[in-house]
């Protein structure tokens, strides 16, 4: 397994695959430190994956080694990173600056950054509260709870579980943003407008969809009777005490002075953006948060939805938000509901990522082992790399693995070797055939990936399964793709990439 997910806005094959990037751009998206509130204080369950001390006692000097890097090489102009453990948080440290130009650094517990779709596990986690309450049923069709009508596709139509595990089946939509306050469409009246079309069954294939969360947020507003930033304020971030995050754009007074400032990279210098719309799609990811703020969430969410005398979720709940759905691949991580499954065992990974134009973040939870951290980075595009690569680094010394073996291909394998094509895109729009992956056979053993003039090279691990050779540090994680379907349907999915499928573009 390797490439940390993954997505909201964007996508973790942008990484890998530069020519994907520019479309989804272009569509978007001290030791150790106890908490100090007494109510805060809980047991949290025995975890069955023991960490060794060794990795844990100088995790913050090597974040810190990590960052200081980053920062030389990756265009970071600020950055947090967040790990909590065993129910406390071990530390939350900032990095660089929140305004490079007034020379404001970046406070670990205080400023705000943008987790972009990471802010979706607070929709789905108000959406199981109203399962809970009896008011919505996880098989119903979606249509029962709204005020219009979303088409079903061949007779059959979404479920409100199908839209926690991003199988409704429809295209990928734009119009995410708003370029000032004053022009901000409200998410309501966007989705409406926005409806996406349908190209499969629900509940058959994984392809990434912004608007099936915003549905979800909609549906929490219609049940609730609460506006939805109303909502997960009174219900979720209330409760737990995550009095820095909101979903309100611009941000309130209060919070606005500690907001970190989004940049790009331009003419060797960075430029600082204007704070990001994302209001149209409000469910889906116009949250802004702080590294304390995000600590408690994810404390709750491994304390099984408590924190301290609070809760926000049923045990069961949470363990549905972890347990898997759909899987495109067979034998690869699929999607959890809401989480994505970033590693399967040793110990168990789930996690969400999150990209806005200026802000990469991601939260990584291993349940078992009592462990969870949060980034999110800003800079330039170099800081889009920068947080997958942080992220892998931190899974690659708190959880180790070695490369698989090498295999020989059997005598009647052939691969379906070619140009496979994303199902993440606008399908109103013509494909561009340039942004392809172009699949080549690399000896009898190997095939190499070429993308917009970037090439990988991958050595067979097991039957139409093949792993990146790389230069990955001792302990991985290790990139993984396998060939599945069948003649006339062939598939291809990636490790870290369990919330979209790349088919066969027919000769």
């Amino acid at each position: 397994m390797t490439r940390a997910p993954f997505n909201d806005f964007t996508e973790t094959c942008m990484t890998r695959f530069p020519a994907l990037r520019r479309t989804a751009l272009a569509a978007a998206l001290l030791g150790s430190i106890a908490l100090t509130s007494a109510a805060m204080a809980q047991a949290a369950a025995e975890p069955s994956y023991s960490i060794p001390q060794d990795r844990i006692g100088g995790l913050a000097d090597f974040v810190d080694g990590v960052m200081a890097q980053q920062i030389a090489t990756r265009e970071v102009a600020g950055a947090v990173v967040t790990v909590v453990y065993r129910d406390k948080v071990l530390f939350s440290r900032g990095y660089g600056f929140a305004d490079v130009d007034k020379g404001i650094a970046v406070d670990g517990e205080q400023t705000l950054f943008r987790p972009g779709s990471v802010s979706k596990m607070f929709t789905w986690t108000a959406l199981l509260q109203q399962v809970e309450a009896g008011r919505v049923d996880l098989d119903a069709d979606v249509n029962r709870y709204l005020d219009f009508k979303i088409p079903a596709f061949e007779g059959k139509p979404i479920r409100v579980r199908d839209l926690l595990s991003h199988t409704p089946g429809m295209s990928d939509v734009g119009g995410l943003t708003a370029p000032t306050p004053d022009k901000i469409t409200p998410y309501v009246e966007w989705m409406k407008t926005h409806i996406p079309t349908r190209h499969w069954p629900a509940g058959t294939e994984t392809s990434y969809s912004n608007y099936g969360s915003v549905l979800a947020g909609y549906i929490v507003e219609r049940v609730s009777g609460e506006a939805f930033p109303d909502y997960v304020e009174k219900h979720i971030f209330a409760p737990l005490g995550m009095n820095s995050t909101t979903f309100r754009e611009p941000l309130p007074a209060a919070l606005a002075p500690r907001m970190a400032t989004g940049y790009q990279f331009k003419d060797g210098r960075l430029v600082a953006d204007p704070f990001e719309l994302f209001s149209p799609v409000m469910p889906a990811g116009s949250g802004t948060s702080s590294g304390s703020d995000m600590a408690r969430f994810m404390i709750a969410m491994m304390n099984g939805g408590a924190l301290g005398k609070a809760r926000i979720l049923k045990p069961a709940s949470v363990k549905l938000l972890m347990t898997d759905s759909v899987a495109n691949a067979p034998g690869f991580p699929g999607m959890a509901h809401g989480f994505f499954v970033v590693r399967e065992k040793g110990p168990r990974m789930v996690g969400h990522g999150g990209n806005t134009g200026d802000f990469h973040s991601n939260m990584i939870l291993a349940p078992e082992a009592g462990l969870g951290f949060f980034i999110s980075e800003t800079g330039g595009q170099g800081s889009y790399g920068g947080r997958t690569e942080l992220t892998e680094a931190l899974i690659g010394r708190l959880f180790p693995v070695t490369p698989s073996p090498r295999i020989a291909a059997s005598a009647d394998e052939t691969l379906p070797l070619g140009a496979y094509r994303g199902n993440r895109r606008d399908y109103t729009r013509p494909a561009n055939p340039e942004r392809d992956l172009k699949i080549a056979a690399a000896g009898a053993n190997a095939v190499t990936i070429t993308n917009d003039g970037k090439t990988t090279y991958w050595e067979r691990v097991g039957p139409m399964r093949f792993e990146q050779v790389t230069g990955a540090r001792a302990g991985g994680p290790y990139e993984q793709l396998l060939f599945h379907g069948a003649k006339g349907r062939w598939r291809l999915s990636f490790t870290s990439q369990p919330h979209v499928l790349y088919h066969f573009v027919q000769p």
